[in-house]
């Protein structure tokens, strides 16, 4: 069985999650720049067997697409056409940002490491990640 990869795509840059190859646990993997992001897909599905991604869709508190959202969108066509073997979940992430920095204060984080935005953007990624394995756990 292959691992599931979670996506939290921004603008500058994207976090990544991954589970282990059993896919019981999520875990924080990478900080990459957004414009080098299926590059780095490709190079690491070249070493581990990735079958999933889920892709954190930006949402408005009204349930509404994000401004952000159309790029989301545009690199989930990309991601498809690059890995047309792979299926893509969308995930919703609202709140996910915040979740992380508290994530990150709980565990005794360093206020210097939490100012590290990619660091955000890892346990982000994490945390869409541990909810959708949540969901199809049920």
């Amino acid at each position: 069985m292959g691992r599931v990869m979670a996506i939290d795509y921004g603008t500058k840059r994207t976090g990544i999650a991954v589970t282990d190859s059993n896919r019981i646990i999520a875990t924080p993997l990478e900080t990459v720049a957004s414009h080098e992001l299926l590059k780095f897909l490709q190079t690491y599905t070249q070493k581990e067997v990735v079958d999933e991604f889920v892709v954190g869709m930006p949402k408005t508190l009204s349930n509404e697409d994000s401004e952000i959202a159309p790029l989301v969108r545009k690199f989930v066509e990309n991601l498809k056409k690059t890995f047309p073997d792979k299926t893509v979940h969308l995930a919703d992430e609202r709140f996910t940002s915040s979740m992380a920095l508290q994530t990150m204060i709980d565990g005794g984080m360093k206020k210097k490491d939490r100012q590290v935005k990619g660091n955000v953007d890892k346990i982000s990624a994490t945390i869409i990640l541990q909810a959708f394995m949540d969901t199809i756990k049920r």
